[in-house]
């Protein structure tokens, strides 16, 4: 089908059969997607808690955000080097390992710097896991790829938006509260894949070069949706990690605000977002929400003195949030021929480099000039992607050709069994 497609046709290749309809190891990868997508919200509620307990500056504290973001971004560089080595299942428990570890060593930390250096920790057993997740739920998943977009995206709502709330719980009782939290969810999924997910079920992986992910940014389409995701994140994660401070709210208040954030986001991303791509191509979906998560968090920026004002513009940042997330994940799937877990580690990594960048720059010109700084610093940088996606939008074309054949349906589904 060529890149002229009717618009119908877009958005859903491969979406034959039930999201629902799933094997057990599947549901466990995903149960502990939404676990691991919790641990990013989890700490929003507390950040001006762990500020006041350990006298720290909102700017240090952002820094939470920073060291695990940061080297969540650079190890998934790495992540499919390491998977295709040790296979989906070894790389997985490594990395839920790793973040079980890592988040009792926070809990039980007296110093705000520790604290951010064993969130590092946390962001390499993330990468390993996310990474690895998302092309094996790809590969694994009934439906097609558009079906298991969907459910990893769904996943990521969800956790997204228990997250804050759960945070906001444990956090109101002590800022250590989140950190156990996670840990014990953590090992619930690590023993739900350690028992469900068969080695046996998944093709044996083949080794790819460590060069592979830096090489497939050389990919025109990676490479333009890789520099979209690096922007688009920044007002992604200001709207997350900046905004605790100016509400002004408790841990409760700020879980809650972030709980409706979150279930926009889940919303959007399972029901809209396959509603928008059925009907629009997909770079139109983004033609159209890169501008309205702007305009957002302009207004945003004029409302930041009033809480109320504040918590509209989070909700309504969550409900474009949740198309942006789901249709770029798709275009990732879609703009190469490369294998997934590739394509995947490449985009993550740059994408998550980009949220690193966010809090602490957006707290400094906060400080600098005024709160509004923060979300205009993070309306222009959305912008910025949407200008991206506007000038390349030729060479992703491939994004908007509809249904694959068969054939190649297939092998892209193999080669992320492999990962």
């Amino acid at each position: 089908m060529n890149a002229h497609a009717p618009a119908g046709q877009s958005g859903t290749a491969g979406s034959s059969g039930s999201i629902l309809k799933q094997s057990s190891a599947v549901w466990a990868i995903a149960f502990a997607c939404v676990v691991a997508f919790m641990g990013i919200g989890l700490v929003d509620p507390i950040l001006p808690a762990i500020a006041e307990s350990l006298r720290a500056t909102p700017a240090q504290t952002e820094l939470l955000f920073t060291s695990y973001l940061a080297v969540t971004g650079i190890a998934m560089f790495f992540t499919s080097w390491v998977s295709s080595r040790i296979g989906a299942k070894k790389t997985l428990m490594i990395g839920l390992a790793l973040i079980v570890l890592f988040s009792v060593l926070a809990a039980v930390s007296n110093d705000v710097w520790t604290i951010i250096g064993f969130r590092a920790g946390w962001g390499l057993g993330n990468a390993l896991f996310i990474s690895t997740a998302l092309a094996t739920i790809v590969g694994a998943a009934s439906g097609g790829t558009a079906s298991a977009i969907i459910l990893y995206e769904a996943a990521l709502g969800l956790g997204i938006a228990v997250g804050p709330l759960v945070g906001g719980l444990l956090g109101s009782v002590s800022w250590r509260g989140p950190f156990f939290g996670v840990t014990t969810l953590m090992a619930v999924a690590f023993i739900a894949i350690l028992a469900l997910l068969k080695s046996g079920s998944l093709e044996k992986p083949t080794p790819t070069k460590l060069s592979a992910p830096f090489r497939a940014l050389g990919r025109p389409a990676l490479a333009a949706l890789a520099a979209t995701a690096l922007f688009y994140n920044i007002g992604f994660f200001v709207l997350l990690a900046y905004t605790p401070f100016p509400l002004g709210f408790g841990a409760l208040g700020i879980g809650f605000t972030f709980f409706g954030w979150g279930v926009g986001l889940a919303i959007t991303s399972v029901w809209v977002a396959p509603m928008l791509t059925a009907r629009m191509r997909r770079t139109s979906v983004l033609k159209l929400a890169l501008p309205l998560l702007a305009l957002d968090l302009f207004a945003a920026a004029v409302v930041v003195q009033s809480p109320a004002g504040l918590i509209v513009c989070v909700v309504i940042g969550g409900l474009v949030l949740g198309v942006l997330n789901t249709v770029l994940t798709e275009c990732v799937m879609e703009a190469t021929d490369l294998p997934r877990s590739v394509a995947s580690s490449a985009y993550s990594a740059v994408r998550f480099i980009g949220g690193a960048i966010a809090p602490p720059v957006a707290t400094l010109l906060a400080d600098a000039y005024s709160p509004s700084a923060a979300y205009v610093f993070a309306g222009v940088s959305v912008a910025v992607a949407f200008l991206v996606v506007v000038l390349t939008t030729k060479v992703l074309r491939r994004v908007d050709d509809g249904e694959e054949p068969e054939r190649v349906e297939a092998e892209a589904i193999s080669a992320g069994e492999m990962a």
